[in-house]
């Protein structure tokens, strides 16, 4: 697996908000909830292998949709 790359990335106050709710919904954090978006919009734009491993730390299937975190 190729090593993990450092970043700055600023985005507005409410799109965090947003991701810091999907992420928690997720049981992720924000910077795994992110990189996990970027990777699905990566593979469906065909720039990513679709059998390449996932990322480190995505190994968890998703939940169904409608349901809410135990």
């Amino acid at each position: 697996m190729s090593e993990k790359k450092r970043f700055l990335l600023r985005v507005n106050g409410d799109l965090y908000e947003a991701m810091e709710k999907w992420a928690a919904d997720e049981l992720r954090s924000v910077n795994a909830q992110i990189e996990f978006l970027l990777v699905e919009a990566a593979r469906k734009a065909g720039r990513l292998p679709l059998k390449s491993p996932p990322a480190e730390g995505h190994s968890r299937p998703p939940r169904p949709s409608g349901t809410q975190p135990e």
